[in-house]
């Protein structure tokens, strides 16, 4: 894998939501643990497949799951699934850093993660949205909009920027009719053409993402439940 696919799942999965709770404690540098089908409950902790042992995965897949649990304290499970198949791996995260990671257009961090908790929430998949609410909760600063977005996106605490950004995110993860007035509502909120294909584009990974998490059977991680909900108060106690 080469160094930059490494460096931008590393910023995705890595530094940006994950380094202020290393420094505050809220997440704890764990020993490496070797990847192993045998360990007890780890088809049900993870998935419905085996997931490899570390001694058998190709070197470069090894090398960024290595480096994603030593930077974060632990690894998304969503790594350990897609190892079991190698080329797969590579071609799901490549394209992950493309469309999540690129510099141009309006959507922030914070923007993409909403629209991956809302459109998988119409695809039902607790994976990505406790996930991706947690790294929201981290971009944004916010430690209740991705919740009141699962619930019910339409009476949540949205600007209407917002609110038009995830008109058209699910209305391309449904696979409505997009006409031409879903652009104009766009642009009357200051998106252009650009960022309408970068908001369909995100919607319609994942949706080929929640799909295939439903099949695996993913699992969350037990450390995505509680990110970025205590933000506020540690920011408070280093003031004090």
């Amino acid at each position: 894998m080469s160094g930059s696919l490494l460096r931008g799942v590393w910023l995705c999965f890595g530094r940006p939501p994950f380094l202020p709770l290393l420094a505050s404690g809220g997440l704890q540098r764990q020993p490496w643990v070797a990847y192993s089908t045998k360990e007890e409950n780890t088809a049900r902790s993870v998935g419905r497949y085996p997931v490899p042992n570390k001694k058998d995965m190709p070197y470069d897949i090894m090398e960024l799951m290595e480096e994603v649990e030593r930077k974060t304290g632990f690894l998304p499970n969503v790594f350990k699934a897609m190892s079991h198949r190698p080329a797969e791996f590579r071609a799901f995260f490549a394209y992950y850093n493309t469309i999540m990671n690129k510099d141009t257009g309006r959507l922030s961090k914070a923007d993409k993660e909403l629209i991956i908790v809302a459109t998988s929430v119409v695809n039902r998949c607790p994976y990505c949205v406790i996930a991706h609410g947690a790294l929201h909760r981290i971009y944004s600063k916010q430690p209740t909009l991705a919740d009141q977005v699962t619930v019910n996106w339409q009476l949540a605490d949205l600007s209407d920027r917002d609110l038009a950004m995830l008109e058209f995110a699910l209305a391309v993860c449904r696979a409505d009719n997009i006409t031409e007035e879903h652009f104009q509502k766009l642009e009357r909120h200051g998106f252009d053409r650009e960022d309408a294909w970068d908001i369909g584009m995100i919607s319609a990974f994942f949706a080929m993402s929640n799909r295939i998490a439903h099949y695996i059977d993913l699992r969350p991680n037990k450390e995505f439940y509680t990110m970025g909900r205590m933000l506020s108060r540690e920011k408070e106690k280093e003031e004090a």
